[in-house]
């Protein structure tokens, strides 16, 4: 069942609009702010700049937190995204890219300002159907539909993205990467086929990978090595149908500290993923599958020196009920280990829960384009299974529930 009587998301429900109003009150400054910030009608050399401010509030039961320790309690406004970008295009085949950005979402993201993107492209072939280029810089990684624009509330088709796919727990291993991209694409008559990818050195510093990889924080640290990512996708009828595969070759290596108890040790993860999406006048079908390779080797110790793959997918509908007003509805789901999709196995060797190495979420939204510069979104998950949940968040497994929910609130404006 959804819901029972120790269940406060049903009270939670009744003040739903108490909190939207405070979520709307808290943009409030921020968009008047943003609204009179003195950016030039005439910029220079094509130079276009943009940002977006949104804020959120969390609600979710039992001790399992998400993006902060007080989502458990009362609820937390401790979710909040702020970018500026801008780009610059000197000449037709060359641009400068880049955007700053702060985001507060729990101890993994304390808020401080840093340097999320900023790359150079030029494109040394542009024709009428085909166009090949090179990107150099620090640059999102073309993994699935979602992951090149997740940073923007407006880009995401939910507040959340899904966890099986695109972990907000390692998110900045996972959204970006210092390195150089070659990209190309081939319009045809039976449609758009393009590329991108190359090598590239993950960002790796920080206690959230740390913690996601090595299961705590470590005296040593992990060091990034020459790793490789790419994807490739086809579009249909404008479109309409959408396919694409991508995939990484993640190198990471572990320096111990003096007196370390683990061996100088590598990770290997090697994800793959298959992509689909349909899209009608007022319907979007989307699904994603991922296996996921891991690797520990050398670590000096037999518990860390790891072989096993993972798997996750989602199945997502979304209904445009008008221009403004769309409702969504998704099945997401996370398996550590595809040979130990119970987690017992694991729970046996490590003593841990098994519910930490599984996550089945089913997740219901709407969003409302209030202006095309201001949104609203509401959404419900019912969770069984803690997977995708932050270390850093909820230190104690044997604190969590299984069995949890999460309602989220969102406020977004861009310019």
């Amino acid at each position: 069942m959804f819901y029972t009587s120790s269940n406060p998301i049903p009270r939670c429900l009744t003040r739903a609009i108490i909190r939207l109003v405070v979520v709307g009150a808290a943009l409030s400054n921020c968009i008047a702010y943003a609204q009179k910030l003195p950016i030039p009608q005439n910029l220079p050399n094509n130079l276009q700049i943009h940002g977006f401010v949104s804020q959120s509030w969390l609600k979710s039961t039992d001790n399992n937190n998400v993006f902060g320790k007080s989502s458990s309690d009362s609820g937390s406004f401790d979710f909040r995204e702020l970018g500026l970008n801008a780009s610059m295009r000197p000449k037709p085949n060359l641009q400068f890219s880049a955007q700053m950005i702060s985001r507060t979402a729990g101890k993994g993201s304390p808020g401080n300002i840093r340097f999320d993107y900023g790359f150079i492209d030029y494109a040394f072939l542009s024709e009428e159907n085909s166009k090949i280029g090179i990107r150099l810089g620090r640059m999102k990684n073309p993994l699935g539909f979602y992951n090149d624009t997740r940073d923007v509330p407006f880009t995401r088709p939910s507040i959340l993205l899904p966890q099986s796919i695109y972990f907000d727990r390692t998110r900045k291993l996972g959204i970006a990467a210092d390195g150089v991209h070659l990209y190309g694409e081939y319009r045809f008559e039976h449609g758009v086929l393009s590329f991108q990818g190359g090598p590239v050195r993950p960002l790796v510093r920080g206690a959230e990978a740390e913690v996601a990889l090595l299961g705590q924080g470590m005296p040593g640290h992990l060091a990034p090595d020459i790793s490789y990512i790419g994807r490739i996708s086809y579009e249909l009828d404008e479109g309409r149908l959408r396919f694409a595969v991508s995939g990484t070759n993640l190198n990471i290596d572990y320096d111990p500290a003096s007196g370390d108890r683990l061996g100088a040790g590598s990770i290997r993860f090697t994800p793959l993923i298959f992509s689909a999406q349909y899209n009608a006048e007022r319907w979007s079908f989307t699904s994603e599958y991922a296996i996921r390779h891991f690797e520990y080797k050398n670590f000096g110790r037999a518990a860390l020196n790891l072989d096993f793959f993972g798997e996750s997918y989602y199945l997502q509908g979304a209904y445009r009920i008008t221009p403004e007003l769309e409702a969504i509805a998704r099945y997401d789901v996370l398996y550590t280990d595809s040979n130990d999709r119970s987690g017992k196995k694991w729970a046996a060797a490590t003593g841990g829960d098994p519910h930490r190495r599984f996550a089945k979420d089913i997740t219901v939204g709407l969003r409302w384009n209030v202006t095309p510069e201001f949104m609203l979104r509401a959404e419900y998950h019912r969770v069984n299974g803690t997977g995708w949940l932050s270390t850093l968040d909820n230190p104690n497994s044997g604190d969590l529930s299984p069995h949890w929910n999460l309602f989220s609130i969102l406020g977004s404006y861009r310019f």
